[in-house]
């Protein structure tokens, strides 16, 4: 089976940006560092060279430092949709809760014309996500 995963770039703040993303959403997190693969020196070397969340729910989600000389615009080309039916409702509200710690919103998690609810947000790390809650 094929997967699709997001994957996020940051400038220094993935370890703690895949935490944060770990508290939210719940599961495994594993960490490795530019350092550890013999990739990094000084500061660089204790910044995140691949971190994966493994969630219960079976959301997979990476991420990366990016490494210095390389581009990095936050936020610019990727948005991150969360979404299930109306049984999974309680835990898709608290993703979005603890989202929004921080976050800039977008669209407040409301009833749409469509019929789900659904929600809109640029987290704490320039990050843009998308909730949507299936109606009845």
């Amino acid at each position: 089976m094929v997967t699709l995963n997001p994957y996020l770039s940051f400038t220094g703040q993935a370890r703690e940006a895949m935490e944060f993303y770990r508290s939210v959403l719940g599961g495994e997190l594993t960490l490795s560092t530019f350092g550890e693969s013999g990739m990094g020196e000084g500061a660089e070397a204790d910044q995140i060279m691949h971190a994966q969340l493994e969630t219960p729910a079976g959301i997979t989600l990476m991420g990366a430092d990016t490494p210095e000389g390389m581009p990095y615009t936050p936020g610019d080309n990727i948005s991150i949709s969360l979404s299930g039916p109306a049984s999974d409702e309680s835990e898709l509200r608290r993703y979005w809760e603890g989202l929004s710690e921080g976050a800039t919103p977008g669209v407040p998690l409301d009833k749409a014309p469509w019929g789900d609810w659904f929600g809109m947000l640029t987290d704490r790390y320039g990050v843009g996500w998308m909730v949507n809650i299936a109606g009845q």
